[in-house]
């Protein structure tokens, strides 16, 4: 079977080089000429991890191609697989289809035997449907079938995602189109997956619907770790003891400093807008978009409240710049709002990631200093900020970094550390819903020590 991949974006890239992992022949096609020149050197344009050996190894073995040349990869293949952007366009919120109408009239026009054409994209309600109208409007004797595939990739485990998902979703209009997916997915079966079809309006309210519940446990846990701060209640033991519950789980129940990346604030949003739309408010979701963007601004205030009511003149070394561990995405992350406003109340930065750096510093001006590791980034720092757990964080050496700092003080967005461990080091140190660690103070022991030993 002969695949083309039409956008080596996300979701396209790491699709593609893991349908040619399977044994498939796979085209990547891209209208950026300097990214696949990239990627024809090996040169992955987003990081994540694992991804460069299996795009050297299919290459090498020959089913895995990039190219510019859209209309020839589509000729060549039994399945074309359609990965393109649907930013959030700039007046309603909802997706901007202007990349996926632009690659569905090119591929209409090429298609010249049986095609299954697979929906990876994210897209409104409808947009399937009106895809299959719109290529058969454009070339009336194309044979044909549309499929609504969604993804449910987590970006720095995106592969491990692909190889062995909960589900693949189909969304599916007919008998042979079923048995197309089912054909493609088959390797992916093998291991375990779930093959679900459904029709495509319900695939395409699948993907708004899972990322917009995750988004609002987020959103949830985050007030319920605000609650936990007042009360003196510890939001470690709490997450974990309703998590224990096995019509709840675990999963999206760790505070922050709020969600970000790609999908869980472009979704929500689109979601919102066609609910409204359609006369039917998800006000549980338009509550997690309004509590998200609420959530990045008070760790401005905690972090000031920490530094003693003011950060002007002072230096703060700030870990972490990316929206989640394990990828280069900068895309809605805290960061971008916590790094201005703290430059705004008149802080110096001195930032350190160990992937997000190069696009960050497109993103973040002003006074910031770069630096080379976490270490750098503390030298003569009136106090730390760590806003990403990169597992490099999870191991400082506590008595470097308190003779880094002037001053001994931590404000830790993401609870990597130990409280006992911070206070036998005698650090000041700010987590999220948890009492602050003081030095002098008496400690309040934790009952739950298991869940302080996983800390």
């Amino acid at each position: 079977m002969q695949i083309a991949v039409i956008g080596t974006g996300y979701v396209g890239l790491v699709s593609g080089v893991c349908f040619s992992e399977f044994g498939f022949h796979v085209a990547c096609v891209d209208k950026d000429g300097d990214k696949i020149a990239k990627l024809q050197q090996q040169i992955m344009p987003i990081f994540e991890p694992g991804l460069d050996k299996l795009v050297e190894n299919n290459r090498k073995a020959g089913r895995l191609s990039f190219s510019t040349d859209l209309a020839a990869a589509v000729r060549e293949a039994d399945v074309v697989l359609i990965a393109v952007g649907t930013p959030q366009n700039d007046t309603d919120g909802l997706p901007d289809l202007t990349y996926l109408n632009a690659a569905v009239k090119e591929i209409a026009k090429t298609i010249s035997k049986y095609t299954l054409v697979v929906i990876k994209s994210t897209v409104p309600v409808g947009t399937n449907r009106r895809i299959a109208k719109m290529i058969s409007e454009l070339n009336p004797d194309a044979d044909f079938d549309v499929v609504s595939n969604p993804e449910f990739l987590r970006e720095g485990l995106a592969i491990e995602d692909f190889m062995s998902p909960d589900r693949v979703v189909a969304g599916v209009d007919s008998k042979r189109a079923r048995e197309g997916i089912a054909k493609l997915y088959a390797p992916v079966c093998l291991n375990g997956a779930h093959m679900f079809f459904t029709t495509f309006e319900s695939a395409e309210v699948i993907k708004y619907t899972a990322n917009s519940l995750l988004a609002a446990r987020i959103a949830f846990i985050n007030e319920i770790a605000d609650f936990c701060e007042k009360t003196g209640a510890n939001i470690r033991d709490v997450s974990k003891g309703i998590g224990m519950d096995h019509r709840i789980g675990d999963k999206f129940l760790k505070p922050g400093p709020g969600y970000g990346g790609s999908c869980f604030p472009k979704d929500t949003l689109a979601l919102q807008q066609m609910a409204r739309q359609a006369g039917c408010p998800v006000t549980i979701v338009e509550a997690a978009i309004a509590g998200n963007n609420e959530r990045k601004k008070r760790m401005v205030d905690k972090i000031i409240a920490a530094a003693g009511g003011s950060v002007r003149g002072k230096t703060l070394a700030v870990l972490g710049l990316t929206f989640k561990p394990g990828t280069d995405d900068m895309r809605e992350a805290a960061s971008l709002v916590i790094v201005p406003a703290l430059q705004e109340a008149g802080a110096g930065l001195r930032a350190y990631d160990p992937q997000g750096m190069k696009e960050a510093a497109k993103l973040l001006k002003g006074d910031i200093t770069w630096c080379e590791d976490a270490y750098k980034a503390m030298e003569h720092a009136d106090m730390l900020l760590i806003l990403t757990e990169w597992n490099e964080f999870r191991s400082l050496e506590l008595k470097k970094v308190k003779s880094l700092l002037k001053k001994p003080l931590v404000v830790d967005l993401r609870n990597i550390y130990k409280r006992q461990d911070m206070q036998r080091h005698g650090f000041h140190y700010v987590s999220v819903g948890r009492q602050d660690v003081i030095p002098g103070e008496p400690w309040i022991a934790d009952l739950n020590i298991d869940d302080e030993k996983a800390a």
